[in-house]
């Protein structure tokens, strides 16, 4: 079939704020000439900047930066443990003052409004800290949590951190019965048809549920006020539909019935299911895993079932879940900040970053370059994890997102490391090549059904799940998406491999099917339809799609009618709630990029769209060749959860820098 085509083509020359009004775009179009070598001049300085950020074991990594809610949630959890770090409280306090909005509550984004469940978790943060309701900024906070709707308006996760300090009613959360995890695979629904991020939260949540680990707070310290007036004992139980025969109904009536199970003294499987629990977090925390899924609510979560389950302070595996739990603290002295990242992101920065210098021109055999691919091929991960219960592909392979995470490797950082290792020159050619073609084959056996590819896992596609009561965070699934599909589009162009090739051609069939009206697609996993329409553009020229189509020139349109006036492109992260907001936003470095990148891939780097943005990533350049970005371009959950990815801000911009070159003045 494509056996060999990793060997072949290796190394060939790369292929050519809430509301926003409508900018209108100047048409002055800088001259040709100056953008030229403004463009050498801004793309040394970008490679020499990115070059010196490498880590000395050949890495890149850059911070991740989120909203208030891991903040919050790391108070709350040293509340729940009984041992303050007064001195890490205080910071964490500062974190969340400095952020207050000036209607008292907390966002989720940098310009977004107000959302419920980051302000209920900063307020109780606070409250705890040593703050009382008399205060100027709890009682802003107070008015906007009940404007929102109050406690009972929150999430399940966020009400299941309440009920940890008794200010929710256990009885009022959805169960989650620790015997799911007894579930066999080929039942129709079992752990494995979550999400990795949920089944990572699940399992140890579910030995929460069954011990309901309470501390009970003095008065001063409870939430009463949080409920709207009347409303604090009434039933919080969730409404059933009008309709009788629907999934909400269905779990509903399901989750009623388990709780009456729970509630007798007889249950034959909970100590073998307990039994079970704790084994599957036990094998996921050991050697090779920096915590249960490598990310903090899960890894929080964890720490919690281990001392519920009586793991005492110095036990070597409660310890090294401490550990791994406390490594996302960043204790920014410089900033005088305080900040918790989600987990860490070494291999998708590396692999970004070696991407953008080796299209930029840094040669495949450069120190740094071969140290970057050294340290890549030492990561492939080797281990048969989760995701064979859904796809038994016979050789494991792989990368994860993370250092350490063996059972969770993820094809859209597979895919995105493997488009690195064709542009560096190894020490030993013949064993890169070898894990190339392994884990290429690896990554094409996750095609879903429909033609595309997911993040984690294959045809975790069961929609009525998301009714499933406690999945309101919006990422029980990992269903396929345009934008990691067309990463994988763009691999198999660089890599010669045959658009024939039935996995090909379904890839590019799920990719028509998934246009918008507009011409735009949705971005998953990162903001948002500039993120999707962009991969989408890019994957489909590498892979040889005729360009000039005019369903793909509908997507270039529409990028290029989202350009601001200040020739850059920006959106905002309610694009994902508000479709009226598709492609509106303040400029940002890595969005313009994105776009530049996919009208580029149109033929269109002549353009006076392309001219104008070229010239606004130069003039926005920093004298050290670094870009800031203020605003948040990466998701993690749409509408829920977001990333700003700090390295995004320097690599994107050098990799479009580089494509425009490329394509206007490599013959000059």
């Amino acid at each position: 079939m494509f056996q060999g085509i990793v060997e072949d083509q290796l190394m060939t020359p790369p292929s050519k704020p809430t509301a926003f009004a409508r900018k209108r775009v100047s048409e002055k179009v800088p001259p040709l000439g100056d953008l030229q070598q403004k463009t050498k001049d801004v793309v040394k300085r970008s490679q020499d900047y990115i070059l010196g950020l490498q880590k000395p074991e050949g890495y890149w990594i850059g911070e991740l930066i989120v909203d208030t809610t891991l903040v919050s949630d790391f108070v709350l959890f040293m509340h729940w443990k009984g041992e303050v770090d007064f001195s890490k409280q205080s910071k964490c306090v500062k974190h969340l003052l400095d952020r207050q909005l000036p209607d008292g509550g907390w966002a989720t984004y940098v310009g977004g409004p107000s959302e419920l469940n980051a302000t209920v978790k900063a307020y109780f943060s606070l409250k705890l800290a040593g703050f009382s309701l008399e205060d100027v900024e709890m009682r802003k906070a107070h008015a906007t949590i009940l404007r929102l709707g109050g406690i009972p308006k929150s999430n399940t996760y966020c009400k299941l951190l309440l009920a940890l300090f008794g200010q929710y009613p256990w009885k009022y959360l959805p169960i989650i019965p620790v015997e799911i995890i007894l579930l066999p695979n080929w039942l129709y629904f079992n752990i494995y048809e979550m999400s990795s991020w949920s089944r990572a939260m699940v399992v140890p949540l579910s030995i929460i549920n069954h011990f309901k680990p309470t501390r009970y707070l003095p008065p001063e310290k409870q939430l009463h006020e949080l409920f709207p007036y009347g409303t604090e004992h009434q039933d919080f139980s969730a409404a059933l539909d009008r309709d009788f025969f629907t999934w909400r109904n269905f779990f509903l009536r399901w989750d009623s019935t388990l709780k009456f199970l729970d509630s007798l003294p007889y249950k034959p499987f909970r100590t073998r299911a307990l039994k079970r629990a704790e084994e599957w977090i036990l094998k996921r925390i050991g050697p090779g895993c920096d915590g249960l899924g490598a990310i903090f609510p899960s890894m929080m979560y964890t720490i919690i079932a281990l001392k519920t389950l009586g793991y005492t302070d110095d036990n070597p595996v409660l310890q090294k879940a401490v550990n791994d739990f406390n490594a996302f603290q960043v204790d920014d002295e410089e900033n005088d900040d305080f900040r918790i990242q989600p987990c860490f992101s070494p291999v998708w920065d590396t692999a970004i970053a070696v991407v953008a210098l080796g299209e930029s021109g840094v040669a495949a055999d450069h120190l740094k370059m071969e140290s970057a691919g050294e340290w890549l091929l030492s990561k492939e991960v080797r281990i048969r994890g989760d995701w064979y219960h859904k796809n038994p592909h016979p050789e494991n392979s792989g990368w994860a997102f993370e250092f350490n995470n063996e059972y969770y490797p993820d094809v859209d950082d597979t895919f995105k490391v493997l488009l690195a290792l064709r542009l560096i020159k190894t020490k030993d050619e013949a064993r890169k090549k070898e894990v190339m073609n392994r884990a290429l084959h690896w990554a094409i056996s996750f095609q879903c059904r429909n033609g595309g590819w997911a993040a984690f896992d294959k045809d975790v596609t069961k929609h009525w799940l998301e009714d499933v009561p406690f999945a309101d965070h919006n990422a029980i699934l990992d269903p396929p998406c345009s934008d990691i599909t067309s990463r994988a589009l763009e691999l198999f162009g660089r890599l010669g491999i045959s658009r024939q090739e039935s996995f090909v051609r379904r890839g590019l069939e799920f990719v028509r099917k998934t246009q918008q009206e507009d011409g735009s697609w949705y971005g998953r996993w990162g903001v948002a339809y500039i993120y999707g329409t962009w991969l989408v553009l890019r994957g489909l020229e590498a892979v040889g799609e005729d360009m000039n189509q005019d369903w793909i020139l509908r997507g270039r349109d529409w990028l290029e009618s989202c350009q601001n006036e200040d020739g850059g492109w920006g959106e905002t992260c309610a694009a994902y709630e508000d479709a009226n907001l598709k492609g509106r936003g303040e400029s940002t470095v890595s969005q313009t990029a994105w776009a530049l990148m996919g009208v580029i891939a149109c033929g269109g780097a002549r353009r006076s769209s392309v001219a104008r943005g070229i010239d606004y990533l130069c003039r926005m350049q920093e004298i050290d060749g670094s870009w800031r970005e203020d605003y948040i371009t990466g998701t993690g959950f749409p509408r829920v959860f977001y990333l700003k990815y700090d390295l995004y801000r320097n690599s994107w911009p050098l990799l479009a820098l580089a494509e425009y070159r490329r394509a206007v003045f490599s013959r000059n």
